[in-house]
């Protein structure tokens, strides 16, 4: 088989840094929701009226103002992503410039969610939203840099048959449930639905879905090491799948 076109590997890199960038924009929009700095720049888009806000810089303040900018940065990113897989789209998977679209949409999305976050006062409902959309942007360009991996390196022929059967879609499965597991724990959150339950006993049916539905995604996500060591899964899927059950 002939070498795939070089040209595909920048965007096999792009992607990999988005995935890991956007990891780590959900993650800082945790913790300043963990800090209560989501409305720490009271406007939007810019914070106390400024690009860079330094007399009324601290760490809430920072927070968000970094939030933001890395958000920014991230949207950028996908521009050009969504701008090289449509035009290389002769060379590429069929998937990836419909993937690449639809979390362009996405961003668009994002960014009217996060505007409203501020503009709504945290309401609940829309910073679960921001939440979903954030997480589901880290499952598409995880699925979009898989579909480039896959065509740059394809799996051996012996993997087929490891993969077949129900555990085709298993890791599919224990994504799922992991997103809906965070989703529903950020739902919670922005409604301070634990404490409400366990002080005023109010709510407490939401938490006790949420601990059902963790055990669900306990066991799926467990089961991948388990299937990686009793067949012969690719690398670096074997790794990847024992890093999951450690988490």
């Amino acid at each position: 088989m002939a070498p795939p076109p070089l040209h595909r590997s920048p965007l096999l890199l792009l992607s990999t840094h988005l995935v890991v960038a956007l990891v780590a924009l959900v993650t800082l929009g945790g913790a300043t929701r963990v800090m209560e700095a989501g409305l720490a720049c009271p406007d939007w888009p810019l914070c106390y009226g400024s690009v860079l806000p330094a007399a009324e810089m601290n760490i809430r303040v920072f927070l968000e103002w970094f939030h933001r900018l890395d958000a920014a940065l991230v949207g950028l990113g996908l521009l050009l992503l969504t701008a090289l897989s449509w035009g290389q789209r002769q060379h590429l998977p069929p998937a990836v410039p419909p993937l690449a679209a639809t979390a362009m949409a996405l961003v668009v999305a994002q960014v009217a969610l996060g505007a409203l976050t501020v503009t709504r006062l945290l309401r609940f409902d829309i910073v679960t939203a921001h939440l979903a959309t954030g997480l589901l942007l880290v499952v598409l360009l995880s699925l979009l840099r898989q579909r480039l991996r896959l065509t740059l390196e394809p799996l051996p022929p012996d993997v087929g048959g490891s993969l077949a059967g129900p555990w085709r879609r298993w890791p599919a499965l224990a994504t799922l449930l992991v997103y809906l597991q965070c989703v529903l724990g950020g739902l919670l959150a922005s409604q301070w639905a634990t404490g409400r339950c366990l002080q005023l006993l109010q709510g407490c049916h939401w938490l006790t879905a949420h601990r059902l539905l963790a055990g669900a995604a306990l066991l799926a996500v467990v089961a991948l090491p388990l299937k990686a060591a009793a067949a012969p899964w690719p690398h670096p899927a074997r790794p990847l799948a024992f890093a999951a059950g450690l988490l």
